[in-house]
């Protein structure tokens, strides 16, 4: 199992703490990504695989809306948090696990649309893992589809590479949690450590260790057009209300 896989596993039953309100978050998301696709000539008829699921928090909005959504993790413990909550919505949503960079070993099928959101890109911490997910990933497309991904501003924030990410401080009924990364760079490379404080009775500590590559925009955007997409988009926080650039590449 590697360092992603165990990451996620781990912070599974946890991942919901990362938001305010995640219930709210799942709406928001999809009224956003509902709007981004239909800018881009799609309806709700569209067969959307979003392929790094985590536990749900696109895909279960996503089919909230009537879209019909095929969901696949290289997590089995965010598979299985992301069933639950998907039955506990009332979604129907086809659940699969599946590396993203070996997608048609599970999917022989081409989608309308693929998305990636929260940053799961820059996982790969190759030029050539990258490249490998990118060529899985645009395979899956339809002629006409389109790829929608989310990742960190890694061009701001390789000009300072700064030590720690700003904490969030969400008020609970029994006192309020604090939850906050520390990045440890090696080149383009660093080591996250996300750590949830749960500042109530008892205290609680948790601590999650992962490793990203800082992704570059342009090489982002040469991948995605070497490998089929004749157009390649990018939209940042201020042009759509997400708190990531997101970039839309159509094949």
């Amino acid at each position: 199992m590697n360092i992603t896989q165990t990451f996620y596993d781990n912070l599974a039953s946890q991942y919901d703490k990362l938001f305010l309100d995640w219930q709210s978050t799942t709406q928001e998301q999809a009224l956003l990504l509902d709007k981004l696709f239909q800018d881009h000539g799609f309806d709700r008829s569209a067969d959307i695989l979003d392929c790094a699921c985590g536990i749900g928090t696109q895909a279960i909005g996503l089919a909230s809306l009537g879209y019909q959504v095929t969901a696949s993790d290289i997590s089995e413990g965010e598979l299985i948090e992301a069933k639950k909550r998907a039955a506990n919505h009332h979604v129907t949503i086809r659940f699969e696990r599946a590396d993203f960079c070996a997608l048609s070993d599970t999917f022989p099928d081409p989608f309308d649309i693929v998305i990636a959101m929260d940053n799961a890109l820059p996982h790969m911490l190759t030029t050539k893992d990258l490249e490998a997910a990118i060529k899985s990933i645009t395979d899956r497309l339809t002629t006409g589809g389109m790829f929608v991904a989310s990742i960190r501003d890694y061009d701001a924030l390789l000009a300072t590479k700064p030590p720690y990410s700003p904490p969030y401080i969400h008020k609970t009924d029994k006192g309020q949690r604090v939850s906050f990364q520390t990045w440890d760079w090696n080149d383009d490379c660093y080591k996250l450590v996300q750590y949830i404080i749960d500042d109530e009775e008892p205290l609680q500590i948790s601590k999650f260790e992962c490793k990203y590559r800082a992704t570059r925009r342009q090489e982002l955007t040469d991948l995605l057009q070497s490998n089929g997409c004749g157009t390649v988009t990018w939209l940042f926080p201020e042009e759509t209300g997400f708190y990531q650039p997101i970039v839309i590449a159509k094949k």
